[in-house]
């Protein structure tokens, strides 16, 4: 058996060409199987037909044919957030600009823990992350694998800052927050009710003012439940005048910052010391897409770390970049490269121009839930997600209709309890929605509702 070629180095361009086509073709074959936002058949049916086609995945002698097999597999079985009626969570359908820089990358292989691995991927990190630490009046930036790792990280450099801080977050803040006070042995949070799905200013007053220092508000800029933000500039000022340090999570609203129109909606955004940024989100980018942005780059020392075969002392002193006090993880994919490619090819105009159109696809799914008899529409949407349930129906019945169009594989709609009610949550992230299929979607979820 020949040696298998390699993706890099002279001949990788050549080995790969083929290869792409391969897959290519693969993604539209699997994607005509599969017919619709979701497989059908619910996950007994998939799980069988991946062992099926998948077979042994540890043959005794290789087959030529995998690439193309299990590509067809995964795209047959995918949920594929590009289908307009796939709108359950957070979950973009990628810009074909940004996955073709993330083959770059794969393909060449840098890895972001030491600058002789990654000489142009380090020097190109530096300048995005910078960049997007100025879009939240930050001082710098770092790449995270998104929303958890960068709230993780930000609650690790209050801890290294502070000592033992309390977390102070409402109900509405995502569960990544009081899973990060767990896993770094702080306090117990300290969890603020959300009756309106956003923190109450004088609530938070309160308990900044009966709770010992130190204290860590974490406040968010698009819940996962309803994309509500919360009212940033007047927590801004609470912290300041109670000496609270304050992270704000903006993984998924963060990407309002490239809008004209809607950036406002942020202001008070400048004023944390960590921001998390998740552009895998409103970004469009394959995942993993993070950041968590920072104040102040003093904060940096907590994660400086030494080992000497990646950065030793006389190799810094002599100019060479140390890498390793960027992150928890000593391997890193250049996952900015992507990043990079989108926000030089499209530009501050053309990601608002995403921004603008999947908000005003949400008012207009909106219109629609409001204009129709069989269905109550929770409340306008403050970013691109929109709650709505068929009339006087049950939480049971709700939940059974989700679940009926996930499994006949035509339609795919997440959930979230609000109000003491559950609600069908519509995420509408992909720009190339039309009013149409917001019309379908309806149509589906009501010819889903039994009478």
């Amino acid at each position: 058996m020949s040696m298998p070629p390699l993706a890099s180095g002279p001949e990788g361009p050549r080995a790969l060409r083929p290869l792409l086509e391969t897959v290519l073709d693969a993604l539209d074959k699997g994607t005509q199987a599969r017919g619709g936002p979701l497989p059908a058949g619910g996950p007994q049916a998939v799980a069988a037909r991946v062992r099926h086609t998948t077979g042994d995945v540890l043959p005794q002698e290789g087959d030529p044919d995998a690439l193309r097999t299990l590509v067809h597999t995964l795209a047959e079985g995918a949920a594929d957030p590009a289908d307009p009626l796939c709108a359950a969570h957070l979950h973009c359908p990628p810009l074909a600009v940004a996955t073709a820089a993330d083959l770059a990358a794969s393909a060449l292989n840098p890895s972001l823990d030491s600058w002789d691995q990654a000489p142009a991927a380090s020097a190109l990190e530096t300048l995005v992350t910078q960049a997007l630490a100025r879009e939240t009046g930050a001082a710098d930036a770092l790449v995270t694998t998104g929303g958890t790792e960068s709230n993780q990280l930000a609650l690790l450099l209050a801890r290294e800052t502070l000592g033992s801080v309390q977390l102070l977050c409402g109900a509405n803040a995502h569960h990544s927050l009081t899973r990060a006070a767990w896993l770094l042995g702080l306090p117990q949070p300290h969890i603020l009710p959300t009756p309106t799905g956003t923190l109450d200013p004088a609530t938070l007053d309160e308990a900044l003012t009966d709770l010992p220092g130190p204290l860590l508000v974490a406040a968010t800029a698009g819940t996962t439940d309803a994309g509500l933000i919360d009212p940033l500039p007047t927590i801004a000022d609470l912290c300041a005048t109670h000496g609270a340090r304050l992270h704000i999570d903006a993984a998924y609203g963060g990407g309002l910052l490239f809008s004209d129109r809607h950036r406002n909606r942020l202001t008070g955004l400048d004023r944390a010391h960590t921001v998390t940024l998740d552009l895998h989100k409103l970004g469009w980018q394959p995942i993993a897409a993070g950041l968590l942005t920072l104040h102040d780059p003093g904060d940096l020392h907590t994660l400086q770390h030494r080992a000497d075969y990646l950065n030793a002392d006389d190799d810094t002193e002599a100019g060479l970049p140390d890498l390793l006090g960027r992150s928890l993880r000593t391997t890193r994919r250049p996952d900015i490269l992507k990043i990079a490619v989108t926000l030089k090819t499209l530009g501050r105009t053309g990601l608002g121009t995403l921004i603008d159109h999947v908000c005003a696809r949400a008012h207009e799914f909106a219109d629609l839930i409001q204009a129709h008899p069989a269905f109550e529409l929770y409340e306008p949407p403050t970013i691109s997600t929109v709650l709505f349930r068929p009339a006087e129906a049950s939480d049971d019945t709700v939940a059974a209709v989700r679940r009926t169009l996930l499994n006949d594989g035509r339609a795919v709609l997440g959930r979230a309890h609000l109000d003491g009610r559950l609600w069908l949550k519509a995420t509408l992230l992909n720009p190339h929605t039309r009013p149409g299929d917001l019309a379908a979607l309806l149509n589906l979820v009501e010819g889903s509702t039994p009478r």
